[in-house]
């Protein structure tokens, strides 16, 4: 493609200029950050500080954590579940509003990685199991982003589908999988959006590390793709000098040390790298500052007033609305859905009270408020609802409820956090609205401490409560009455495991007791911090060889220091026996199960697809119970559910953000329809997939064996058993027939017309699936296209859905360039499992 038509001329010419003026070491301190989360600015060339902002499912800001309140988002795969580019586009633009609200010119995101296998523990951020879904949805939540002024950033570049060991691993992939699969998602945000910046990731792909493969940074994406915007490092990503240098990464992260620096500015002094290399990261770094405003702006500011604040009523409603159209009803018997009648309605389950918003890792943000479904619901139903707590649901202690502790200086929920040196000096005294810091990252005293000091009131009535810590070092804990006398004192030397520090940084080891408190206790955590020598860890690592000017070194200091506080609720057994009896008790039951941050979050994967705990029994339970049962998933990714012959109706609600209490009750009462389909298909068991392990081998490699074949494809490819539901399905309220299907052209494409109409009684919204079929049998299926449609209950309209041409290529491995496919068939589906009509290509 061209480069990009935006920028005009003589704008491109003022950045050439500004880099002609800087010195070779005034050019290299501009490719590190300065901060976490900023970049430095150079006043002789009008270039203004640019700062970056973590946003998957909000925009966090500059604090890694406890910072200001912000908009709590859909996750990405409720909002892909919408099929809608609409709603991907309006959420790029909150976004936008979001940044310009916080001072940011760049959001990373969005996360455009594979849901190859579902195990992935941070799927939920990304979007799909299919190429061409990713891909639109990416490029209309850019557009909405970019359009009014906010750097979007894809990641991560590239083939990066797992969390083990991801700073290590290697993704063994083929050059066409590559082309036709995990590459096909930026080319289509490239060619279609024009993204401002990208990430590279942490992972090898083929024995070359990310950040310096030349051959997919600057041959494939910036040379082939025509593309000028700007690479950045995943947090302590580079792992060489020299290599990322050359290798087409533009910017370093985060600052202010790593791998460049006096090192770069000596390998270019040695011949090493050219200085016009240099040349053309800083002139892309200077591209993205022009374009978010920070480059040639002459002092104005570039961020716009008045944004809606977080919890304002126009926030509201959109996060409300956009949960909501993403849900998928994967099953309804008998029309359990919507709830009739003004019978009383039993909800049951600790998702229900305690319902998990958003998924694990830098993608937590701090809202002003969740919504849990318990509390929509009671807005709704009134008296008719009765709540029950259900099963635990949790393997790891977690961060006290802000709702759960008081800060005892200013009385305001949350902890009061305390940074101390080795001398006992405090370095600084905050108020913070979560019970959790990150350490030597964003530290708010200029002066390295030696120690944390977490300071709580409990407001627990007087029981069991389970108290401890998060983070690797020296614990020392006492709990106090309220009458100053000391009930319990605990130490711990808490030591982290295994040799990524990635996976030490965001899952730190933890500690807890349960201990028999009075209302109102006091606890104090105080944390010595042990820095992890991770040089010497990965000395001790056979398969593992990195450079000494590794960026991962830097993330030594790095941890987590967390207050563990709740209260104990009822036992498992107690709490199956109460959901029975309110089973039978009411004319319908919702049971709400689910998984939690611990298994959708970065820096893990999941080894099963089982629900925790005992949540199995109790749906079962329930199930034999009630006269109805209605059962709500809040996870992102696929569970298994060997109880779904026992139940009504299933619905899949993701993460749903600070407002998915609320929308989950407009679905079930039929205030909203749940117009959602999959995005990921559902195995039928543990291991029934055509990807499955993300575990890499004793080599550390992990290979992609399914090659082309991701998700759905593979199970039409009968390398796996059918999936339990497949990519693509979903009910909704309405009822569908597909007619008089044809085939056309639109601006050249291939595309299929036909008669749509809705049979059902109400309003209904359908997502009409297109999916090429090649005639070459070692081709897979592909989605192809896909239309979303608004029909009136009874009414039909005409249809048509474009076929992107991108899907009816293959990659030749021995060219090293495509080919066009031609001849097999078009599917009108509803998912696989419901195809409606086939059109032949000849």
């Amino acid at each position: 493609m061209t480069q990009n038509t935006s920028t005009d001329t003589r704008s491109r010419e003022a950045v050439a200029q500004a880099v002609t003026r800087l010195s070779l070491e005034e050019k290299v301190s501009l490719l590190t950050g300065e901060t976490a989360f900023t970049l430095p600015g150079n006043g002789s060339i009008g270039l203004a500080p640019l700062a970056f902002s973590d946003g998957p499912t909000g925009v966090r800001g500059l604090k890694f954590m406890g910072g200001d309140a912000v908009a709590l988002f859909p996750n990405a795969t409720l909002i892909a579940s919408s099929w809608d580019d609409g709603i991907a586009e309006e959420v790029g633009g909150m976004l936008s509003e979001e940044a310009h609200r916080q001072n940011i010119h760049v959001v990373l995101g969005p996360t455009i990685n594979l849901h190859r296998t579902p195990l992935g523990g941070r799927l939920f951020e990304a979007y799909s199991e299919d190429p061409y879904l990713t891909g639109r949805a990416a490029s209309a939540y850019v557009r909405g982003m970019q359009d009014r002024g906010t750097g979007a950033c894809l990641k991560h570049l590239v083939a990066n589908e797992s969390e083990i060991l991801r700073n290590f691993m290697d993704s063994r992939v083929s050059d066409t999988a590559l082309r036709e699969v995990y590459l096909l998602p930026f080319e289509i945000a490239v060619q279609d959006a024009h993204p401002w910046a990208m990430m590279a990731a942490y992972n090898d792909i083929n024995g070359v590390t990310a950040t310096e493969h030349h051959a997919i940074q600057q041959g494939i994406v910036k040379d082939e793709w025509g593309w000028d915007g700007l690479i950045m490092s995943d947090w302590f990503a580079t792992k060489r000098t020299v290599e990322s240098a050359n290798g087409g990464l533009d910017l370093i992260m985060p600052g202010p040390v790593g791998p460049w620096g006096d090192r770069l500015v000596a390998a270019v002094q040695r011949g090493d790298v050219a200085e016009a290399t240099v040349d053309d990261h800083v002139t892309r770094l200077l591209l993205l500052a022009q374009r978010t405003g920070a480059f040639g702006a002459r002092g104005a500011s570039p961020f716009a007033p008045g944004m809606p604040a977080p919890d304002s009523p126009s926030r509201q409603e959109q996060l409300r609305r956009i949960a909501s159209r993403g849900m998928t009803l994967l099953k309804n018997a008998d029309g359990a859905l919507p709830l009739a009648g003004d019978g009383l309605v039993a909800l049951v389950g600790r998702s229900a009270v305690q319902t998990v918003c958003m998924g694990g890792g830098s993608a937590q943000v701090t809202p002003p408020y969740q919504i849990s479904i318990a509390e929509g619901l009671e807005a709704q139903l009134g008296g008719r609802l009765t709540v029950v707590d259900g099963v635990a649901i949790r393997r790891r202690p977690v961060a006290a409820n802000p709702e759960f502790v008081t800060d005892p200086v200013s009385g305001e929920p949350g902890v009061r956090i305390t940074q101390l040196a080795a001398d006992g000096r405090e370095l600084s005294s905050l108020h913070s609205p979560v019970a959790s810091l990150s350490t030597g990252f964003d530290d708010p005293s200029q002066e390295t401490p030696a120690a944390v000091r977490i300071d709580a009131v409990l407001r627990n009535p007087a029981g069991n409560v389970r108290v401890g810590a998060i983070g690797a070092g020296h614990w020392h804990l006492t709990v106090t009455g309220p009458d100053g006398a000391v009930l319990a004192e605990l130490d711990r030397e808490v030591t982290t495991e295994g040799f990524d520090p990635g996976e030490g940084i965001l899952r730190p080891p933890a500690f807890s007791e349960v201990l028999d408190l009075p209302a109102g206790a006091h606890v104090t955590a105080v944390q010595t911090f042990r820095t992890v020598d991770w040089r010497a860890v990965l000395d001790a690592q056979p398969h593992v060889r990195v450079a000494e000017e590794s960026h991962i070194f830097a993330a030594s200091g790095v941890g987590l220091a967390t207050l563990v506080a709740e209260a104990i609720p009822v036992s498992d057994d107690e709490a199956l026996t109460a959901a029975e009896e309110a089973a039978r008790g009411a004319e319908a039951a919702v049971v709400v199960v689910g998984l939690t941050e611990e298994d959708e979050t970065e820096a893990a994967d999941k080894h099963t697809l089982a629900l925790p705990g005992r949540q199995d029994e109790l749906v079962t339970r329930v199930a034999a119970a009630a006269k109805r049962t209605v059962v709500v998933i809040n996870a992102a990714t696929p569970v298994l559910m060997p109880w779904l012959d026992q139940v009504d109706a299933v619905l899949v609600v993701g993460l749903p953000g600070q407002e998915g209490g609320h929308a989950v009750a407009d679905v079930v009462t039929g205030a909203a329809e749940p117009t959602g389909r999959l995005v990921t298909s559902y195995p039928s068991a543990d291991g029934a997939a055509p990807a499955w392990s993300t575990q890499p081998d004793e080599t550390l490699g992990l290979d992609y064996s399914d090659g082309t074949a991701v998700g759905y494809r593979g199970y039409h490819a009968g390398h796996a058993p059918e999936p339990l539901f497949w990519f693509g399905a979903g009910l909704g309220f309405g009822e569908w027939e597909y007619a008089d299907a044809t085939l056309t052209s639109d601006d050249g494409a291939a595309a299929v017309s036909l008669t749509l109409r809705n049979v059902s009684a109400r309003d209904s919204r359908e997502v009409v699936q297109l999916y090429y079929a090649p005639a070459d049998a070692d081709q897979p299926i592909r989605l192809a296209g896909y239309v979303t449609v608004e029909v009136p209950a009874g009414g039909s309209v005409p249809v048509t859905v474009r076929a992107d041409p991108r899907l009816f290529r293959r990659w030749d491995e021995t060219s090293g360039g495509w080919e066009a496919l031609s001849g097999g068939e078009l599917l009108l589906a509803r998912g696989l499992r419901d195809v409606r009509a086939r059109v032949s290509l000849g």
